[in-house]
């Protein structure tokens, strides 16, 4: 019996199913993407030696984090759309080579300027790489079991990867310097480049158009809203730059979604977002981009400041978390997704998480590891893997091959807006916490162990909000996203009826 020759067009995955370059390429896409994920925690750690070596304040110091993000948060719909125009591949490409180059430079800095410029620059083509590798995938795969597979492996690294670089982060600069959480890029950039190049296929055009007027309200818009958001965590919510950029880009935003409804060839098809399926998945990975950020910034703050852990001992406490999160997305979107679809997932995974962040209040000033933090890093972490099983499939499924990138970008969307959100909403909420307590506790000059009662007391009161935010999402969710396995597309019903016609013969 003759294997299927071809997949149905539509991106590398054109070649013959059993094709063994397919995993191959699932490898490339995964370092690639493991590469942006490391970054967006990977200088957290680092961030105290570069400003010693750089002599940069403290108020700079902000800045090569959100140099970073403002761009990768603003572009990425625009990212989205323009490599389902250009290509996949090429967008894959251009992506990897100018990260690495940005990485080179940043690493090689030799003041503040240079480093802000060439993080930023790193934002730039991380918003090319992160939708081009998800529509990669997506297209590469048509077997249903093996893109249940594929986008199991793809999911443990897309959750993990935050983790991995407050890991990776911690063991470079205790073990050489912070430049090289910046040079480690180009290893990864390097061995995704050559599989890249060797390996992808150029994809036939897909018709899609560029928006020009969505493309300028709507990176503008987001722009403003990460800008504003990521502002308001360090300068507070009275401030203009604060609240007057949050305005405009609502309004920008606001534009936006009625241009898209008028638009000859819009930048977001409604279609993309009205899917009940999809706009739960952009929904849910909004929410963990803000929750998340409960466990990563608060326990290291914790971990660090109040129970005096090193770079590195902070970056191996997560481990278990990070593990459990691979364990929770593989079994999620192989064992479960193709049985139960995404609502189960995702609802169990929001409720995990709830419980494991009501865990996390009960930390005290010396609180040890294995009795108060290791057991729910380990729950959070299989909240989100499950999430992830879900969410990132559940993203992508259904959409027409012209929509694959702009698709792609809506989930990196939510996770960076979630994310800028969350910081500013829970650093507000720290603060103001640990703030009362002292007011309400301290008459005098407060002592250092008044100091860590009221930092805990505001980490404890983010916990909190971080189990009544995944709680409601859990809520929302459920009623958002259809109950059942998601419905097979075109290219994977034929290619079951491929597998059933060769079993019957057989």
């Amino acid at each position: 019996m003759e294997e299927r020759s071809a997949a149905p067009a539509g991106g590398p995955g054109s070649e013959a199913v059993g094709d063994p370059r397919r995993w191959m390429i699932l490898a490339v896409i995964c370092t690639a993407y493991l590469m942006v994920g490391l970054d967006l925690t990977v200088m957290n750690l680092a961030l105290p030696s570069a400003q010693d070596d750089l002599e940069f304040s403290n108020a700079d110091r902000q800045w090569i984090v959100t140099a970073y993000a403002l761009p990768f948060g603003g572009l990425l719909l625009f990212s989205g759309r323009l490599s389902d125009i250009i290509g996949r591949k090429e967008s894959f490409i251009t992506g990897l080579t100018g990260f690495a180059v940005a990485s080179a430079v940043g690493g090689a800095a030799t003041n503040f300027e240079m480093l802000v410029t060439a993080r930023a620059c790193q934002g730039v083509f991380a918003s090319m790489l992160a939708p081009a590798c998800l529509a990669l995938l997506a297209t590469t795969f048509t077997d249903p079991k093996e893109k249940a597979k594929a986008f199991g492996i793809y999911s443990a690294v897309a959750a993990s990867g935050a983790g991995l670089g407050l890991l990776l982060g911690g063991a470079l600069v205790s073990a050489l310097n912070w430049r090289f959480c910046m040079y480690v890029n180009l290893v990864f950039a390097t061995v995704a480049f050559i599989g890249g190049t060797t390996l992808m296929k150029r994809e036939p055009k897909t018709g899609a158009r560029l928006d020009v007027p969505g493309v300028l309200l709507g990176s503008g818009g987001m722009f403003c809203l990460v800008y504003g958001f990521s502002n308001a965590a360090d300068e507070g919510w009275d401030t203009t730059s604060t609240w007057g950029v949050l305005v405009l880009g609502g309004v920008l935003l606001a534009l936006f979604a009625l241009w898209q409804t008028r638009a000859s060839h819009p930048l977001l098809p409604p279609r993309v977002l009205l899917d009940r399926n999809r706009g739960g998945a952009y929904f849910t990975v909004l929410l963990v981009g803000m929750g998340m950020f409960g466990v990563m910034l608060f326990l290291i703050y914790y971990m660090q400041t109040n129970l005096d852990y090193s770079a590195i001992t902070s970056g191996a406490a997560l481990l278990p978390m990070v593990v459990c999160t691979t364990v929770g997305a593989s079994a999620g979107a192989i064992r479960l997704m193709p049985k139960f679809g995404p609502r189960p997932l995702v609802t169990s995974g929001l409720l995990l998480s709830a419980l494991g962040m009501a865990w996390l209040t009960t930390i005290g000033v010396d609180s040890g590891y294995a009795t108060h933090l290791l057991g729910p890093l380990m729950v959070v972490g299989l909240g989100m893997g499950l999430i992830y099983a879900a969410a990132l499939r559940t993203g992508t499924s259904g959409v027409d091959p012209r929509d694959a990138g702009i698709a792609s970008a809506c989930v990196n969307t939510g996770q960076q807006l979630g994310g800028a959100v969350g910081t500013a909403l829970l650093n507000t909420i720290a603060a103001t916490a640990t703030t009362n307590w002292l007011e309400d506790n301290v008459s005098a000059q407060p002592t250092p162990e008044q100091l860590n009662l009221a930092a805990i007391d505001g980490y404890t009161t983010v916990f909190w909000w971080c189990t009544a935010l995944f709680a409601v999402g859990a809520v929302i969710a459920g009623l958002l996203l259809r109950g059942g396995p998601l419905p097979a597309t075109d290219d994977e019903a034929a290619e079951e009826k491929s597998e059933e016609a060769k079993t019957a013969q057989s």
